[in-house]
C-alpha cells in the first residue's frame, strides 16, 4: 500500500458544514490546510448521502451569515431545481478550489502521533495524524502545526488523549433543570431520511420483505404524516445504545423502519388516496447523528449559560435553536419523539468551548465542542455549527501567524479574532464592527434616505432598528474625502433576505421546484470615481451579483467615490444595503 506524507498549518478532520468552513475560513485568511474527510461527498448531515435541512437560530433576522451564507447564496442561483447533485457540487467546488486547501476525500482517520509536553507547564500536542484512503489504497500522514476537530464524533479525542464526554450528566453537576436526576451513557439517536416525490399519475409500492410492518396509526405512536414535509425525522434510534460502535447495527433497524413506514404511508395509512401519485424518490443508507463524543474546553456551555442568553466576553458565535431534547430510544419512546425546551434567540458561544483544554494544539467544532447534553440539544443544528467552523478555522488561522495555540488567541488575540469574524459577515450578538478609518472621516451623502447607518458597523436589523440604507434603483451613495485619497478596497453587503424561509434544500420533492435568488438582493451596480477636476470614472461594474458580502479590490486615487444601485432580482424590489466601506 501506499504511503504519503502532507505538512501544512492546519489540519482539518471532518468535512461536514463545520469542518468545511472551518477549511475555507483558515485557507483565506492565509494558513496552509489539509481538510480530510471519510466520504466522498462533503457537508456530512447536509450532504446527499443524509439530506438534513440546515437548521439555525430562530427570530427574525437571525439567519446566519458569512461562508454558510455565501454557499447557500450560491446554490439558490446555481441550482433551481433543487437537485442534490448540484448542491454537492457547490460545497465540493468551495474547497477543491480554495487557494492554500488540499482536500482528502474518503480518507479516514485512526490514528495520530503525539509529542510530549516540553515543560511542565506546557501541554501535549498532536504531531501528526493518519488516515486510510480506501479509493487509492493510500495511508496519508498530515504533519500540522494545529489540528481542527470537526468529525462530529470526535475521533481525534480517544486518539490524542483529550478530555471528551459521552451521554447526559447529572441535574446537579450544573444546576440545569433539564438534566436527568442521575448521569447515564444516554445521547440523542441516528436518523435515516426518506424523500418521496409527486408525480401526475399513481405510483404503486411493494414493500420488501424485510421492511417493518406498521398497519396501524398508533404503531406510529402518533407521529407526523405530512407528504408536502417528507422529512421524517423522527425515524430515529439509538441513543440508548452506542451511538458510533453500533451504528451499523442501528443503520440495519432504520432502514428496516423506514421503508416499513413509506409502506404504511402508500398501502395501510387512512389517508394513504392522498399519497396515491407519490413515490419514494430516495432514502438514505448513512444514518445522521446527532451526538456522541463532547470535548471538555476550557469552559463546559451549560442550559444555564444558554438560558442568560451567553453574553460572554469571548462570544465568537451565537444560536438560537431550541434545546431539542430527543427522548434516547427515538421512535421506541411511546411519546413524539423530542422536547423542544425555550431558548433565546440569539444567544452567544464562548470561544473556550471550541478547543481542547488539555491538548495544546486541538481546536473542536461542531456537535463534538464543549458543551452539557442539555446545551449541545441546541448548538448541534448545522447553521450554529456552521459558525463554530468559521470562528475556529479564523482562529486558527491567528494562531498560526502569531505562532500560538487555541489558548494563546483567547489570551491574546480575541479582539482580532473577533474583529475578523464581523468582517467576513459574522454578526456577533451585541457587538459592532470596527469602522475604516477612510469610511468614518469621509462626507457621506446619498441620493436619498439616510446613508449614516452603513457605518454603524451592524450589518444586519436587530430589533426595530434597520441598520441599512434604502432607496430607489438607480440612487447612488457617495462617500467624499478632503483631497486624493488611496482606496484599496470597497466592502458591500447587501440585503439577501435573512428571514427567506429556504435553507439549503426544500423538504417537498415536486418534479418542478424553481428556486431564484433572493428579490431582495442587488444583482447590479457599479462604482466610480472622481478626480480632482471633477470628472467621474467607472472603477467597477457588476451585472450579476447573487451574494450579500462582496468584497471590491481596488488601485485608485479619489476625491470621492460613489456606489449606483442598478437592479436587484425581484423587479419592483427597493434597493437595500447593510454597508458600504472603503478603505
Amino acid at each position: 500500500m501506499r504511503k504519503r506524507k502532507l505538512v501544512c498549518d492546519c489540519c482539518v478532520v471532518g468535512g461536514g458544514m463545520a469542518g468545511m468552513i472551518a477549511a475555507i475560513s483558515a485557507a483565506r485568511h492565509g494558513a496552509s490546510v489539509v481538510l480530510v474527510h471519510d466520504r466522498p461527498v462533503l457537508g456530512g448531515n447536509a450532504s446527499s448521502e443524509i439530506r438534513m435541512h440546515i437548521c439555525g437560530a430562530h427570530g427574525a433576522n437571525n439567519r446566519e451569515a458569512g461562508i454558510l451564507e455565501e454557499i447557500l447564496l450560491e446554490n439558490l442561483y446555481r441550482n433551481p431545481t433543487a437537485s442534490y447533485s448540484i448542491w454537492d457540487s457547490v460545497l465540493y467546488g468551495k474547497a477543491q478550489y480554495q487557494e492554500n486547501l488540499t482536500l482528502l476525500l474518503n480518507c479516514s482517520v485512526n490514528a495520530c502521533e503525539m509529542e510530549a509536553a516540553a515543560t511542565p507547564g506546557d501541554q501535549p500536542r498532536i504531531r501528526s495524524l493518519t488516515g486510510w484512503q480506501g479509493t487509492t489504497e493510500t495511508w496519508h500522514t498530515i504533519e500540522a502545526k494545529l489540528f481542527i476537530d470537526c468529525s462530529g464524533d470526535g475521533i481525534l479525542a480517544p486518539l490524542s488523549g483529550a478530555d471528551f464526554r459521552i451521554g447526559r450528566e447529572a441535574r446537579a453537576e450544573h444546576g440545569e433543570s433539564i438534566a436527568p436526576e442521575v448521569a447515564d451513557s444516554c445521547t440523542m439517536g441516528l436518523s435515516c431520511l426518506i424523500q418521496a416525490r409527486e408525480y401526475p399519475v399513481p405510483q404503486p409500492f411493494i414493500a420488501p420483505d424485510w421492511a417493518c410492518k406498521f398497519t396501524r396509526p398508533e404503531d406510529l405512536n402518533g407521529r407526523d404524516i405530512n407528504l408536502t414535509r417528507t422529512n421524517y425525522w423522527w425515524i430515529e434510534v439509538g441513543g440508548d445504545k452506542d451511538s458510533i460502535h453500533d451504528t451499523e447495527v442501528l443503520r440495519e433497524d432504520l432502514v428496516r423502519i423506514a421503508y416499513g413506514v413509506w409502506d404504511y404511508i402508500k398501502n395501510y395509512s387512512p389517508d394513504r388516496e392522498k399519497a396515491a401519485n407519490w413515490a419514494l424518490d430516495w432514502s438514505g443508507f448513512l444514518p445522521g447523528k446527532r451526538e456522541s463524543r463532547r470535548y471538555v474546553g476550557d469552559h463546559i456551555l451549560t442550559q444555564n449559560d444558554v438560558e442568560a442568553e451567553g453574553r460572554f466576553d469571548d462570544m465568537v458565535a451565537y444560536g438560537g435553536w431550541s434545546m431539542d431534547d430527543h427522548f434516547p430510544a427515538g421512535f421506541y419512546h411511546p411519546q413524539k419523539g423530542t422536547i423542544f425546551h425555550p431558548a433565546p434567540s440569539p444567544y452567544g458561544i464562548p470561544f473556550r468551548t471550541l478547543y481542547s483544554r488539555n491538548i495544546g494544539n486541538l481546536f473542536c467544532a461542531g456537535r463534538n465542542h464543549s458543551a452539557t447534553h442539555a446545551a449541545m440539544s441546541s448548538t448541534r443544528v448545522m447553521g450554529t455549527t456552521s459558525l463554530m467552523g468559521q470562528a475556529v478555522g479564523t482562529a486558527a488561522a491567528i494562531a498560526v501567524r502569531e505562532g500560538v495555540g487555541p489558548r494563546g488567541v483567547y489570551e491574546s488575540h480575541l479582539a482580532e479574532l473577533q474583529n475578523t469574524l464581523m468582517d467576513d459577515d459574522c454578526w456577533l450578538p451585541w457587538h459592532a464592527r470596527p469602522m475604516p478609518a477612510l469610511s468614518r472621516q469621509a462626507e457621506l451623502t446619498a441620493d436619498a434616505g439616510d446613508p449614516e447607518p452603513l457605518r454603524n458597523g451592524i450589518d444586519r436589523p436587530v430589533g426595530e432598528a434597520g441598520n441599512a440604507w434604502s432607496g430607489p434603483v438607480g440612487a447612488a451613495i457617495t462617500y467624499t474625502f478632503q483631497g486624493l485619497q488611496a482606496v484599496k478596497q470597497v466592502r458591500l453587503v447587501f440585503d439577501s433576505d435573512l428571514n427567506r424561509n429556504a435553507n439549503n434544500m426544500p423538504s417537498r420533492h415536486h418534479l418542478n421546484v424553481n428556486w431564484r435568488s433572493p428579490a431582495t438582493l442587488v444583482k447590479a451596480f457599479r462604482l466610480e470615481g472622481c478626480d480632482t477636476s471633477g470628472q467621474w470614472r467607472a472603477l467597477h461594474t457588476e451585472t450579476c451579483n447573487y451574494q450579500r458580502l462582496v468584497r471590491i479590490a481596488l488601485h485608485a486615487e479619489v476625491s470621492a467615490i460613489r456606489l449606483i444601485l442598478e437592479a436587484t432580482w425581484g423587479a419592483d424590489a427597493a434597493c437595500r444595503l447593510f454597508a458600504f466601506d472603503v478603505a
